[in-house]
């Protein structure tokens, strides 16, 4: 014998029957939802991993009311199809439950990315693993936001006939209009399938150190149209997201967030480079902005006046390695003064024995005092 609960209210009125199951359905959804929200705990309790750190209270709220309103919903149609004749309140029950599933998706999103994204600490120094992470849930996240707020438009749209016929038409009707929105929509389109190539491929994550446009910053923010760089000053610049992918930029920190610092200093030919080698040992040893890993000092140029010295040290990210150049550029230029200041650069003029200083300026040598046997006046 098959049971009917609608047996159950025989002889009451029809609205009774419907509140009756309304409220059971509620009250085991409730029931339902209470376990849930148990296990969610338990597991965030009892396991450490990044799939259960998130914070279940941000669940709770979603979950004990659309869960119930919906059950209560479907319990209602199942049980009594008849029982609700009017069309406008059939419609204003299909559009609040469009809107609860999208409140639930939405919050079901950001508990996702919060839970992921919580494990990889971005504050690190090194945080090549953790930017890329980051990137990848941001972009993810903002996509998935982005698709369900389609969603649940066209969800809602589809509700009304009016709206549904008015849509056609406009399609059928467009023609040029549809043309040149198209076009129109055609950048969109391409910054949109832009952050999704990002995302995949990822040339840049969030805090990578970029040069772009002749700036230097940092990746703030990246988002489905455009890309926010934190310039060294504290400055904005905003870029279309295509950007990065149609046109060349500098990233300092692809594939590590250390980085070579290059500091060059114009001398003499009498500069003593072995003596520069030991002294920036001993300013390394001295300061925590070097990572211990690159030192070198090399003559790498020769002009007719002065040498080039190229100094090379390494750093733990952009910012440190910034310091780091000013710290041994100003140290090496005291050190020169103070104990080479021969080594300094030089103005060097000849003068022809029984000649005199010209009036205006004088014609370089460009060889070296040691190769001439005439006397050489030298300008500092």
């Amino acid at each position: 014998m098959r049971f009917d609960i609608r047996d159950v209210f025989t002889g009451l009125p029809v609205w009774v029957g419907v509140v009756s199951v309304a409220v059971m359905a509620g009250v085991a959804a409730l029931a339902v939802a209470f376990m849930i929200m148990g296990f969610a705990r338990w597991r965030a309790r009892r396991h450490l991993t990044a799939l259960y750190r998130f914070d279940v209270n941000r669940l709770k709220k979603p979950l004990y009311t659309v869960w119930p309103l919906l059950a209560e919903a479907i319990a209602v149609r199942v049980v009594w199809p008849d029982a609700v004749h009017v069309e406008a309140f059939v419609t204003l029950t299909k559009f609040l439950t469009i809107l609860l599933i999208y409140w639930l998706a939405l919050c079901g999103i950001d508990i996702v990315t919060a839970s992921v994204s919580r494990r990889y600490d971005i504050t690190v120094k090194d945080n090549l693993k953790a930017r890329r992470v980051h990137t990848q849930i941001t972009l993810a996240r903002r996509l998935a936001t982005f698709l369900l707020v389609l969603l649940t438009l066209a969800a809602i749209f589809l509700l009304f006939d009016e709206l549904r016929g008015l849509g056609v038409s406009l399609l059928a009707s467009a023609g040029v209009a549809g043309i040149v929105i198209g076009f129109a929509a055609q950048k969109t389109l391409g910054n949109l399938l832009a952050g999704i190539q990002i995302a995949l491929t990822q040339p840049i994550r969030l805090e990578d150190a970029v040069v772009v446009e002749g700036e230097w910053g940092w990746i703030e923010d990246i988002t489905l149209t455009y890309v926010v760089v934190r310039l060294w000053d504290l400055r904005r610049l905003v870029l279309p997201i295509s950007y990065f992918i149609e046109k060349p930029f500098q990233n300092w920190t692809r594939t590590s967030a250390s980085l070579i610092g290059t500091v060059e200093l114009y001398t003499d030919y009498s500069v003593p480079v072995e003596a520069l080698r030991a002294h920036l040992t001993d300013l390394l040893a001295r300061t925590d902005l070097w990572d211990g890993q690159v030192q070198v000092v090399q003559l790498t140029e020769a002009h007719p006046q002065v040498v080039k010295i190229r100094i090379l040290v390494s750093a733990a990210d952009s910012p440190t390695a910034f310091d780091l150049r000013c710290y041994v550029r100003e140290n090496m230029i005291a050190f020169l003064s103070t104990h080479y200041p021969e080594a300094l650069p030089k103005t060097r003029a000849r003068i022809e024995e029984g000649g005199a200083m010209p009036d205006k300026a004088v014609k370089p040598d460009i060889r070296h005092p040691a190769d001439s046997a005439a006397p050489v006046t030298h300008a500092v």
